[in-house]
């Protein structure tokens, strides 16, 4: 199968010595001190910047340095990149707080490392344990408003390892702490619709019916105002209660689409329970039989218009036609099985494969035959979140 933007594993550092910063290649253009180089001869930037944000910035990435820089300034309309929470693939539970997050660059076919989320207080998500050797503890992210925003994880004390959300700007390369939750929780519905985050069920220390009935909703619209403003208007509030508590015992995504939330309480291939939160009216709804009878695996929407869902038993990604209550096959392939999560943007569903270690990316816009390839990443990390947000700007 071709690849076109595979990477190609980096050499596996010394965990002794190296962290996994050393793990990842950094992709740094060395300064240059040149005279001023016209974008496009015989006319002003401000024109040729218009001109040339009609051209796909893959091939202006091939043409020319000035072009090159250009794609990655701020003037520049900014394309899609792959975004990843990540995990050392050696980590034992003393140290299994380290977390961090890198992007790929589907123009450079280079994976970066972020900086780091702020350490004070401490972060300490819990990924693994010698008591739970067949499961992976979740980390729950969900992205909106181009922002991606760390919700619900363990701690090493089997608590919620977060009371306020962790929120990363990609445009400025800057962390934040969002609002205090009300009820901090773990193994909870995450997810996103019209720029608000919504956090339902779960559970806290222990279960309470109360925190595994309620739904929590943050909206992050207001991020283009200025930080005090942001930070006095930013706040959760309480809707509408669930009728029961039964989507507490997985952490499980909430796929926002057409003005609604849709969740199934377990994951994978068993019986389960389906339901849709109506964001407009804040009322809940069942979820049709022909949508939940075909949720066999991790979903995720396009644009909040289109919701594909991975049948990790099969391999088969499938989308939803809503007006015929059907799932609709869109491509098979072995790498689907036993997929982990899904995201989908700009014409193209990114997989988590089952391995933690490599994305096969669908290109769902395309004529047929489906388009399929894989973004493998470097040595000595495991991917537990992937999201598809704007590229990072480069100096």
């Amino acid at each position: 199968m071709s690849n076109p933007i595979s990477t190609t594993p980096l050499e596996p550092a010394n965990p002794t010595t190296r962290s996994t910063a050393k793990k990842l290649k950094h992709h740094q253009e060395t300064a240059e001190h040149h005279h001023h180089e016209s974008l496009l001869p015989g006319l002003p930037d401000h024109i040729a910047q218009l001109c040339l944000s009609l051209v796909p910035p893959s091939i202006l990435y091939s043409v020319c340095h000035s072009w090159r820089r250009l794609i990655y300034s701020p003037s520049f309309p900014p394309f899609l990149s792959l975004y990843a929470l990540i995990v050392p693939t050696e980590t034992q539970i003393h140290n299994s707080n380290s977390v961090e997050l890198c992007s790929f660059d589907p123009i450079s076919r280079i994976w970066h490392l972020l900086p780091p989320p702020p350490s004070d207080p401490p972060l300490r998500f819990l990924f693994r344990h010698p008591s739970f050797i067949s499961r992976k503890l979740p980390i729950q992210s969900v992205a909106v408003s181009g922002n991606l925003v760390v919700l619900a994880a363990t701690d090493d004390s089997f608590l919620p390892a977060l009371s306020e959300p962790l929120i990363f700007n990609p445009l400025s390369k800057n962390w934040e702490y969002g609002p205090p939750l009300s009820a901090p929780r773990r193994w909870c519905a995450a997810g996103a619709s019209r720029g608000s985050v919504y956090v339902a069920s779960g559970m806290g220390s222990h279960y309470n019916t109360d925190v595994a009935r309620s739904i929590e909703k943050l909206d992050l619209e207001c991020s283009e105002k200025s930080g005090d403003e942001r930070r006095r208007r930013r706040v959760w509030r309480e809707m509408g209660k669930l009728k029961d508590g039964k989507f507490s015992r997985d952490a499980i995504e909430a796929v926002g689409w057409r003005g609604k939330l849709c969740m199934v309480n377990v994951k994978g291939d068993a019986a389960k329970e389906g339901i849709i939160y109506d964001v407009e009216t804040d009322c809940w709804e069942e979820m049709p039989e022909g949508m939940l009878a075909g949720w066999r695996g991790p979903a995720a929407a396009m644009d909040e218009e289109t919701i594909y869902v991975v049948d990790e038993s099969k391999g088969l990604l499938k989308k939803y036609d809503h007006v015929n209550d059907a799932w609709v096959d869109v491509a098979e392939n072995y790498r689907l099985k036993g997929a982990q999560q899904v995201a989908a943007a700009g014409g193209k569903v990114c997989v988590l494969c089952a391995d933690g270690v490599s994305i096969t990316v669908v290109d769902v816009a395309a004529p047929p035959p489906v388009r399929l390839w894989v973004v493998d990443v470097p040595a000595g990390i495991q991917i537990v979140g992937v999201h598809i947000l704007p590229r990072m700007i480069h100096s």
